[in-house]
């Protein structure tokens, strides 16, 4: 292995630890805050996480499964963080503008969860609710896109040169 490579890769994998830990954070915490002022409590939601694996036992088993919620959400965090990183230089390439790339990430991360995953998951089922899903989406973008775009873009310093 080549050394610009090893030294490339070794902020990378630094720092993804690190970014998917703060956005990880930043999104429970905002989602604990919107659970807690729509009158719900924290434990269910990391049991409604621990469902999408769990299943119905999530909700009446012992504390585990709250842990498992907690863990759940992280390792999704770790992995959003990870495909984002490894998107990021093809996207800069393409969109010059980190907010917008923030917030386009954070959409898709909505859409994917919520069409693709959480369908496919053993989380209760749901009806939709704009409002619900406005608030989701806009937690996402300022929790988890905006972020990764400023730590991908600090973290890997990537310039695009704009053609005059």
């Amino acid at each position: 292995m080549d050394r610009a490579k090893t030294e490339y890769q070794r902020p990378l994998s630094k720092n993804l630890g690190t970014a998917a830990l703060l956005v990880g954070t930043l999104d429970i915490f905002a989602a604990i805050v919107y659970t807690l002022a729509r009158g719900g409590n924290v434990d269910k939601l990391l049991r409604y996480i621990a469902s999408g694996v769990f299943g119905e036992q999530a909700f009446s088993g012992p504390v585990i499964f709250v842990l498992s919620g907690l863990l759940f959400h992280y390792l999704i965090a770790l992995i959003w963080t990870w495909v984002f990183f490894k998107l990021y230089p093809m996207i800069k390439a393409q969109l010059n503008n980190n907010i917008v790339i923030g917030v386009i990430y954070g959409i898709c991360i909505w859409l994917t969860m919520n069409l693709i995953v959480l369908p496919l998951s053993n989380v209760p089922k749901s009806t939709f609710n704009l409002i619900h899903a406005i608030l989701s989406a806009l937690i996402l973008i300022v929790a988890i896109g905006l972020p990764l775009s400023y730590l991908a873009n600090k973290t890997l310093g990537i310039s695009v040169e704009k053609n005059k």
